[in-house]
């Protein structure tokens, strides 16, 4: 490509990285909130200014060239020095924040996240705020793609190089069974391994991970159930058609099925996840840590009290951290 003397501008970098991350020009404008054709120009002045090929657009997807590889990585890091600079100015410049995009993972939604969009907005005057319930993976890929600024979320594997972290929550799986379906004072895995399992999804990480788990113990476990609603998995076991494994988390988010179910701690090797909060290290000042402050309170006086109450058998399997 010849030389040229044209502009990088910050918005053609965001359009690149939006469209490197979609892979498609279409997915680009949409998430940007533009047509189709202003996203292909801007990619093309980019190109220009740069003299360089960063994208293949022919390709289905559209792939990345090797310049395109090396501008990404300092496209990202322009984006986030963009982001804190932005955030230290209306800092001192005594503004608030305009809009906060916010992602909480389906265990929270009723008891917590509620409670803490109101705290937020008595907090942070003028802001706007976008809320995300889902599931932890599909947070991570929107935190990642940038398309959320804040996620709760079940831990996933290694810290991001580009991600501050900060622990909530703590957590030990436990199993759920029909009242009266096991012997007292005999074997608890015995018993289960004569009754089906009542899997969550492996569609999500959480599944997975008790998949995994049991594979470590080496238990094989007939199950003709697999579904992704906590309280239909519940349900399905108060109806006797086997047991489940769950973080209590899930048990509290479908507490009116609790009455008819004995909870127990895993009859083998425990199996623990974490709920942390994250971001984008720095883009948001002290904001993150303040809204961990928050979730973390709310967890400890909401959640935590409430489910060893029900459950006296949960009384150090959770933890606020």
């Amino acid at each position: 490509m010849a030389e040229n003397t044209g502009r990088i501008t910050l918005w053609g970098i965001e359009v690149f990285v939006a469209t490197a991350e979609e892979r498609s020009i279409s997915a680009s404008a949409r998430r940007l909130g533009a047509s189709p054709s202003a996203v292909s120009q801007q990619l093309t002045n980019l190109e220009t200014a740069l003299g360089a090929t960063l994208l293949l657009r022919n390709a289905r997807p559209i792939v990345l060239t090797a310049a395109g590889e090396a501008f990404r990585r300092r496209a990202e890091a322009i984006l986030n020095e963009a982001a804190q600079a932005r955030a230290e100015v209306q800092s001192q410049s005594g503004k608030s924040l305009s809009r906060l995009r916010l992602g909480m993972i389906d265990d929270l939604e009723a008891d917590i996240t509620p409670r803490l969009l109101t705290r937020l907005a008595g907090q942070l005057e003028g802001c706007q705020f976008l809320l995300e319930t889902n599931a932890s993976h599909m947070l991570y890929d929107q935190l990642d793609a940038q398309a959320l600024d804040v996620i709760v979320a079940a831990e996933m594997g290694p810290v991001p190089p580009w991600a501050e972290v900060h622990p909530l929550w703590s957590e030990d799986f436990v199993i759920a069974v029909k009242q009266g379906d096991l012997t007292p004072g005999g074997d608890i895995l015995s018993q289960l391994r004569m009754r089906p399992l009542v899997h969550y999804t492996t569609r999500h990480h959480m599944g997975r991970l008790v998949a995994a788990h049991l594979t470590q113990q080496d238990l094989t476990l007939a199950h003709r159930f697999e579904l992704d609603s906590y309280h239909a998995l519940l349900a399905m076991v108060a109806q006797g058609e086997g047991w489940t494994i769950l973080p209590p988390l899930a048990l509290m988010r479908a507490r009116r099925l609790l009455p008819g179910l004995e909870i127990l701690p895993l009859p083998f090797a425990p199996l623990t996840r974490r709920i942390v909060l994250s971001a984008r290290a720095g883009a948001l000042l002290d904001l993150p840590e303040r809204i961990a402050a928050e979730v973390r309170r709310l967890l400890c006086d909401i959640v935590l009290s409430a489910a060893e109450a029900a459950h006296p058998a949960l009384k150090g399997t959770v933890r606020c951290l």
